[in-house]
Formats: C-alpha cells, sequence, structure tokens
C-alpha cells in the first residue's frame, strides 16, 4: 500500500472518528483557526439558521448570539499571536457550538501566556461568585472605572456573558509548555423560557 493512501486513510478514519464524537457530544458547529469580523457573521448566520429550525425562542436566539459574539471577541483580542505551532497575525482559536434539549454550549478556546492564568482564574472565580444584581452593579463599575487592558475589555465581556446567561462561566487551564496553556471557556444558555 502506498504512503498516499495509507495518509489517506488514516485521514478518513480521523475524519470519521471526528464525526461521531461531534454527533455523541451533539455539537451543531466546530471551527478552529483566525477569529475575524467575517468568521464571527457566518458563524451567528449559521446558528440563527438553525435555531429558526429548531424554534428557539427570540429572547434565546438573542442569548446565544451576544454569548457567541462576546466569546469571539475574547479569542480575537485576547489570544497569544506568534507562537511557533499557532502562529498567526489574528487571534487563533477553537470555537464549539453545541445544544441539547435543555441548553446551548458554547465553547471557547484559546493559547494564553501562563502569567495571565491567576489574574484571569481570579477574575473568573468572583464573577461565579456574585448575584446577578452584584454583576450588574460590577459591569457598570467597570465601564466607569475598570482599568482597560491594551487591547481593551477589563473583563466586561465575561462580565456581561455571567449577567446574560445567569450560570456559572466553567473554564480550565490545559498546560502546554513551561510559557503557555490552552484557555478553554464554556458558555451555557438556557433554551427554556424562565417564567
Amino acid at each position: 500500500m502506498s504512503k498516499l493512501l495509507k495518509d489517506n486513510s488514516s485521514a478518513l478514519e480521523f475524519v470519521y472518528d471526528f464525526y461521531l464524537k461531534m454527533k455523541k457530544s451533539n455539537i451543531s458547529l466546530a471551527y478552529e483557526g483566525e477569529i475575524t469580523h467575517q468568521i464571527t457573521k457566518a458563524f451567528t448566520a449559521l446558528t440563527e439558521t438553525n435555531m429558526q429550525r429548531d424554534q428557539d425562542a427570540t429572547s434565546v436566539q438573542k442569548k446565544v448570539f451576544h454569548v457567541m459574539v462576546e466569546c469571539l471577541q475574547n479569542i480575537s483580542k485576547h489570544a497569544e499571536r506568534d507562537l511557533d505551532y499557532f502562529s498567526s497575525k489574528d487571534g487563533r482559536g477553537i470555537f464549539l457550538v453545541s445544544k441539547d434539549d435543555k441548553e446551548y454550549n458554547i465553547t471557547t478556546g484559546n493559547v494564553i501566556r501562563n502569567e495571565k492564568i491567576e489574574p484571569l482564574r481570579n477574575l473568573l472565580e468572583k464573577i461565579n461568585s456574585m448575584t446577578k444584581d452584584e454583576l450588574n452593579q460590577l459591569y457598570k463599575q467597570q465601564i466607569r472605572e475598570g482599568r482597560l487592558s491594551p487591547k481593551g475589555g477589563a473583563g466586561l465581556g465575561f462580565i456581561d456573558i455571567a449577567r446574560k446567561t445567569g450560570q456559572k462561566l466553567i473554564y480550565s487551564f490545559l498546560r502546554i509548555d513551561e510559557e503557555n496553556s490552552f484557555f478553554v471557556l464554556t458558555s451555557t444558555v438556557s433554551r427554556i423560557k424562565s417564567k
């Protein structure tokens, strides 16, 4: 068997295995690469079509769009650049949307420097410990007096996701090497109308 045929066979098996894992995890959208404004628009359009087909409530659709945009902007602004294994002039990352009968899960992942982990973990823990009213107050405070990073934000995106979804942010930092880790964030949007 030729090397090309063996490589193609392995690639085809990988694609099928990936397809089965996506189906098992109810993933309706998966992407890895540069995150740009055009990519964000394409993803929201695809998701809108799927949600309309599934007859999700308008309020659910708006929350999903909002969370998607915030998460994609986070990658675009804050993903590390010019690393040997992820070199790019723009932010790169992975983006997944999955759903079941009760909720949508929007998951993103991108490389960050290890020195950024502790401040980010502290911010996420603070957000997860707050009530909705406290989150609203923190959001307003950050807008008034928050110290913006050179890339903008002051954590506003994370705060806003928690405010809009009413859910805790699920996250993890997976160590890559001495300098870098892979930051994974999952945001959940309920498909069930609140009464």
